[in-house]
């Protein structure tokens, strides 16, 4: 390589990477190789999710991208005096980036991009399938949209698991003279990242799959609710949206096909209740988020009454590449009725936190310990918690379970949005079923009684059996106050909450004071 010669260098731009100090060795990178004379193009590429590795640095090869990590400031001027811009050997040479373990063994469809482009470069995008899928809708009628997701068998990635294509035939068969698109960013599960990642890492994508469902069900109109704790993701999101409009592939005319969509970036306030579609549709309306009652159903009256696609931000990521591949390509990854891919996303006490997308189908344990590298600590892996703070806390007796939505399903769990958080053997398990109901008591929205108010009498009697106050009548009295909340509450924040307590409950008894059964 002669000093002439102009290598590309990677350095994230993802929230994870820069919370670890990627714009620091950033920096670095770029005043080390202007003292010495050497001609470089820095990249500011996405997370390749690989959260214990960041910051995570990458340079262009002949052989490919070489990986470093993780990378400090003070790392810098030994990389390159070991070669870095050549891929040179150093204690924090990790090889070529695609064959580390825990990328190679993914099937990444949805993350395709991610980790690989400039988000904002739509040349990139474009040179990586990015608006294949657009384009061949745009050869097809509605209907023929619709059913190529159908026959996909994409079911909503938001935790519900609805078939994605039967939501877009209700709204394309609804008669209306306006109609919408909302994708629910409103990632507040706890151990979730994924929507973060497509939005800060590649944003087009999603971009894409809202235009492809516009075509769908004749939408011209569309939002991206954002929570507010997502800054580089709002604003990333309102930057590729210009980008795509000033390039026309978004706004009026899209691509000279006569059909219009405009994308608008919402941000929410703050509130885990404005994850459920219908308190969101308050939200976006400028109310309070409060749950609506359904039916109607959102699909039929959905924002400002008009019929309305209401997607988590993973199934409307999913549309491009089924849209340029194709159903059957689609289809033919997963088990049973769970088709395709899901980033499952790895926290907690884990080993090494970060995204696995994988095709449903393997099974907890391989995500914990074959991607997970067991736990942080060392010590064995007591429980997981799957689909955020409304899931069920799932014993080592559990973990061979295939992650397929049926098969948690019939064992009273859910994959939910693929969170994951593992706990070693030194967690109190009473306590985290405490936290369950103090989570509910402080985020319900107060519209029904059973959530509003037997979240609050759910966190006294938890207290009452954790002091062993007359413990057998109080875990009685827990049950019965959770099957109220299960049948009585108008959605699932109310519904759900008992989940992760009686989980607790019936696979930990010994934290609750209680002999086993007593919690049968």
């Amino acid at each position: 390589m002669s000093a002439n010669d102009i290598v590309t260098i990677y350095v994230p731009r993802d929230s994870t990477a820069l919370a670890l100090g990627a714009n620091e060795v950033a920096a670095a990178i770029a005043a080390e190789a202007d003292k010495r004379g050497q001609s470089i193009r820095l990249v500011r590429n996405g997370s390749r999710g690989m959260f214990w590795l960041e910051p995570l640095v990458e340079v262009a090869t002949a052989a490919g991208r070489v990986a470093y990590g993780p990378v400090a400031p003070e790392d810098v001027a030994g990389l390159f005096d070991a070669g870095l811009l050549a891929g040179g050997k150093h204690a924090l040479h990790l090889g070529p980036t695609e064959d580390i373990p825990f990328l190679k063994n993914q099937e990444r469809l949805t993350f395709a991009r991610v980790g690989i482009i400039d988000p904002l470069s739509l040349d990139d995008y474009l040179a990586h399938e990015g608006y294949v899928g657009l384009k061949n809708a745009l050869a097809k009628t509605p209907e023929a949209i619709v059913e190529e997701m159908i026959a996909s068998g994409l079911r909503g990635r938001g935790g519900a698991a609805f078939p994605t294509g039967i939501k877009w035939q209700t709204v394309l068969r609804a008669a209306a003279a306006q109609k919408y698109v909302v994708c629910n960013a409103d990632e507040g599960d706890s151990g979730t990242f994924s929507d973060r990642m497509i939005m800060e890492d590649d944003p087009f994508t999603l971009i894409e799959g809202m235009t492809i469902a516009a075509l769908a069900v004749g939408a011209t109109e569309g939002y991206v609710y954002v929570r507010s704790e997502y800054p580089h993701s709002i604003a990333t999101m309102n930057e590729a949206i210009a980008i795509a409009t000033a390039r026309g592939y978004l706004g009026e005319n899209i691509l000279g096909s006569g059909k219009s969509f405009r994308l608008e970036v919402r941000k929410g306030a703050g509130a885990y209740i404005c994850g459920e579609e219908t308190a969101m549709l308050e939200s976006l309306e400028g109310k309070r988020g409060v749950v609506r009652a359904k039916p109607p159903l959102p699909a039929i009256e959905g924002l400002f009454g008009k019929p309305t696609v209401i997607n988590n931000l993973i199934s409307l990521a999913s549309v491009p590449v089924i849209l340029a591949r194709g159903a059957d390509f689609y289809k033919n990854f997963g088990v049973g009725r769970s088709h395709g891919t899901l980033p499952f996303q790895l926290a907690g006490n884990i080993r090494q936190g970060g995204l696995v997308e994988k095709a449903f189908g393997l099974t907890l344990r391989q995500l914990l310990d074959d991607f997970g590298g067991g736990s942080a600590s060392g010590r064995a892996i007591r429980a997981v918690q799957m689909g955020g703070p409304l899931g069920a806390y799932m014993p080592q007796s559990q973990f061979d379970t295939p992650l397929d939505y049926e098969a948690f399903a019939a064992i009273g769990a859910m994959i939910g949005h693929g969170g994951l958080v593992a706990f070693d053997d030194t967690v109190d398990m009473a306590r985290q079923a405490r936290y369950a109901m103090q989570f509910c008591a402080v985020e319900s929205c107060g519209k029904c009684t059973p959530c509003r108010i037997g979240s609050t009498r759910g966190v006294e009697v938890i207290d009452k059996i954790i002091a062993n106050d007359e413990r057998p009548q109080q875990i009685h009295l827990l049950k019965s106050l959770c099957d109220t909340m299960v049948n009585g509450s108008l959605c699932a924040m109310g519904g759900m909450t008992p989940f992760p307590v009686l989980s607790a409950l019936n696979h930990f008894p010994e934290d609750f004071g209680a002999p086993s059964e007593q919690a049968a």
